[in-house]
């Protein structure tokens, strides 16, 4: 629920947050008859509300491959993040994940609250995946047994290095780039992505939410998840909980932007991938995440609030990145904000300064490079014009509303 005093100071937010409110009630609408898709496409919007409005946009065959790949892998993803479940039991689970979507009488209780859904009513998932066309089912299965494999190994090794970084995101979202990558070909909408450019799509995310989620993680009960590499945060601190205490807020602050400028690397990748897209639906579908993502990394930078408490993009930003990511100028204009913003809390001190400002130059000069900045207009850096008159719009609304409410109650 956004607050009228969130409208008041983010007026040009009031529209599109009217245009999210209004596709949300016609997903339900929307939503098969059949128990098995009813629950596919219902869990879904309880697991992400976000993607299952921009999977919308897909053709219903895709859509549908799309939506049951995303719970495949949230499921998977809910047995790994179960700190409660033992090694000896999680580990083969996650290996032969991929035999158990054949088999619509599995499910393995786990997780909480709406996860823990999904984990006892897997059989609705596993019904809806036998539907699917046999590429599809292909495409799913192969990149569920390698992400499953892959997180049992992790299960028993830290992530010390860089390249043990990069290796556990490519299991965990790198191999969910390429699994899209082979649904969209499958559906005969798009050519077959280099395997380097969906994997860095997916890394951009992975890196962006392992950042933004540093204190929930650090915080899990029974057993902490640590995903930020030993490489990096022992250069500021002894132990990686130590970032969360106030007295190391210099050192956590320096260690964030570390990581933000490592996870800035996969941004001009994620420009060639979306650049080649032909499909419109495909494209956004595709576009908002990364567009989101680079806009979650601008916030958090140089942000010592990651280690206080929850960092996210305003609600009314989303839904204008959602409604207005349409083509590629839109989404080179909004790199090139995000980026003009992260340059702007660039402290010229911090010891990565050069690295980081040398990221955003790319980036930036990526965007003007593709001649389409002149083209677009800006919904990140505000219209002060346009905002003061939506505000009075807004106020005159509010005052006619309450001179009717007040005439009706005289009568």
């Amino acid at each position: 629920m956004v607050s009228l005093g969130a409208i008041l100071r983010h007026p040009d937010d009031f529209y599109p947050l009217l245009q999210l409110k209004m596709a949300a009630r016609n997903i339900e609408k929307q939503i098969p008859s059949q128990p098995h898709w009813a629950f596919s496409y219902t869990m879904l919007q309880k697991v992400s509300r976000s993607f299952a409005l921009v999977i919308q946009q897909l053709g219903p065959d895709l859509r549908d491959a799309v939506c049951i790949f995303y719970l495949v892998l949230r499921a998977l993803d809910t047995v790994e993040d179960d700190t409660s479940i033992a090694t000896d039991v999680k580990v083969p689970i996650l290996i032969d994940f991929y035999r158990h979507i054949y088999d619509p009488d599995w499910h393995f209780p786990c997780g909480t609250k709406e996860y823990k859904v999904l984990m006892d009513q897997f059989h609705h998932v596993s019904t809806a995946f036998l539907e699917l066309g046999k590429t599809y089912q292909e495409a799913i299965e192969d990149i569920t047994l390698r992400m499953g494999a892959g997180m049992a190994k992790f299960i028993c090794k830290e992530v010390e290095t860089i390249d043990d970084y990069d290796e556990y995101c490519h299991y965990v979202a790198g191999l969910v780039g390429l699994g899209l990558s082979k649904l969209f070909h499958s559906s005969g909408l798009e050519d077959l992505a280099p395997d380097s450019l969906s994997n860095s799509m997916g890394l951009f995310l992975q890196k962006t939410n392992i950042i933004r989620d540093y204190l929930e993680d650090i915080n899990e009960i029974p057993k902490s998840r640590m995903f930020w590499p030993r490489q990096i945060w022992s250069k500021y601190v002894n132990k990686l909980e130590d970032m969360k205490y106030e007295e190391n807020s210099s050192q956590a602050v320096q260690c964030l932007n570390d990581m933000v400028t490592n996870a800035l690397m996969h941004a001009e990748d994620s420009l060639k991938y979306l650049s080649a897209l032909r499909d419109q639906a495909i494209f956004r579908f595709c576009a908002v995440p990364q567009v989101m993502a680079i806009g979650t990394l601008a916030l958090c930078y140089n942000n010592i609030e990651v280690f206080r408490g929850v960092v996210k993009i305003r609600r009314g930003l989303t839904a204008k990145v959602i409604y207005r990511t349409k083509t590629m100028t839109d989404v080179y204009g909004a790199f090139f904000d995000f980026a003009c913003m992260l340059e702007s809390k660039v402290d010229k001190n911090d010891p990565n300064a050069t690295k980081t400002l040398s990221r955003l130059e790319a980036i930036q000069k990526t965007c003007r490079d593709s001649g389409l900045l002149s083209k677009r207009k800006s919904y990140i850096l505000r219209d002060e014009n346009g905002s003061t008159m939506i505000i009075i719009l807004v106020l005159m609304v509010s005052i006619i509303f309450a001179y009717l409410l007040a005439n009706r109650q005289n009568n």
